[in-house]
């Protein structure tokens, strides 16, 4: 292999999605994981792509809105260079609303979706009756529909990546030396080397737990109701998901607090009620100490970036990080919003 323009460090959501981006202008790439692709987070089961509110707009919310809106044409390009499906579709999201003052916010954002998100996706009050019975029932009758969200399996996503790169020849190594630019996107374990490195507390490892059932909901929407996402996959599964969780024994075992997700996901959707569980997965998700993605370069190491704390929303913040990071390390473009940079978190 000629000598790489960039080495990119973690091959989650974040480094293989920078990894596809700069190969796709032309820059020389190798992907370094020890523990190999998707075997983080990224490697998970749940896969929502589900927009902040439209109110109270900020830099994050208005980055989030251009990657979902990315999401289709990026993924596509994927999935045509390595002809493996990432499990990607724009299915739309609905959301029980519990009360009179649920739906009156609701009615109020419905206004402002029209003005923030640029008329691109929509954010509707409709009634349970008209939406089948895969919507779950609602208090008010009522729940939030929008056409915004998505979905993704997240290992079919990394999947998807990998054939893509590998299509390019991008090697995707276990171990390398560090030649060219040097992205570190190492997820969890990068956040505590980031801990040590500045000495004061840069983000940490959040706790995941979640469930994937068999059932073949169809093309519907994607939900979200008693606090829990629940998603359809093309693959005939459902998604649900997850726990939050600061203090833990082990990160990778599941425990009586996934049996009250299941059983909560259960009482929110009847039709799930019977649908067998397959597996049973937990791991840590990288959340940064802005709780924004972290991005930019590496402070007093010349020629090293840092692409992390995707936490909740890696794969549907990927496209538009991954336009952003190869914008910089290629072009020395800084379009990093605020909140985001590294300098924030320091």
């Amino acid at each position: 292999m000629a000598m790489a323009d960039i080495t990119v460090r973690g091959a989650g959501a974040f480094g293989l999605a920078i990894a596809w981006a700069c190969t796709q202008r032309g820059a020389r790439v190798q992907v370094v994981d020890p523990q190999g692709p998707g075997a983080g987070a990224s490697g998970g089961i749940v896969g929502a792509l589900a927009p902040h509110v439209p109110e109270n707009w900020n830099p994050k919310k208005q980055f989030q809105l251009e990657s979902l809106l990315m999401a289709a044409t990026f993924w596509a390009e994927v999935e045509a260079a390595g002809h493996l499906s990432a499990g990607y579709g724009r299915c739309g999201r609905l959301q029980p609303l519990k009360d009179a003052r649920a739906v009156e916010l609701a009615h109020q954002r419905a206004i402002s979706a029209k003005d923030l998100w640029q008329g691109q996706a929509q954010w509707q009050v409709r009634p349970v009756t008209d939406l089948g019975p895969w919507c779950p029932p609602s208090p008010t009758g009522l729940v939030v529909q929008d056409s915004l969200s998505g979905r993704l399996h997240p290992r079919q996503s990394c999947a998807a990546l990998v054939a893509a790169l590998t299509a390019r020849s991008v090697p995707i190594l276990r171990d390398a030396p560090d030649a060219g630019l040097v992205l570190h996107a190492k997820g969890h374990a990068g956040l505590q080397e980031l801990n040590t490195a500045f000495d004061r507390p840069m983000g940490n490892g959040v706790k995941g737990q979640a469930a994937l059932l068999r059932y073949d909901a169809g093309a519907v929407p994607q939900l979200y109701a008693d606090g829990l996402h629940i998603i359809p996959h093309a693959d005939g599964t459902v998604a649900i998901g997850s726990t939050s969780e600061r203090d833990y024994d082990d990160p990778n075992s599941t425990d009586a607090q996934l049996d009250a997700v299941i059983a909560r996901a259960r009482a929110a959707v009847p039709a799930l009620a019977d649908a067998a569980v397959i597996e049973r997965w937990a791991g840590l998700r990288p959340r940064a100490k802005s709780r924004a993605p972290m991005l930019g370069q590496w402070p007093d190491r010349p020629g090293h970036f840092i692409a992390n704390g995707g936490f909740k929303i890696g794969f549907g913040m990927a496209p538009k990080v991954a336009s952003v990071m190869a914008d910089l390390m290629l072009d020395g473009v800084d379009a990093i919003p605020a909140g985001f940079a590294v300098s924030d978190n320091l």
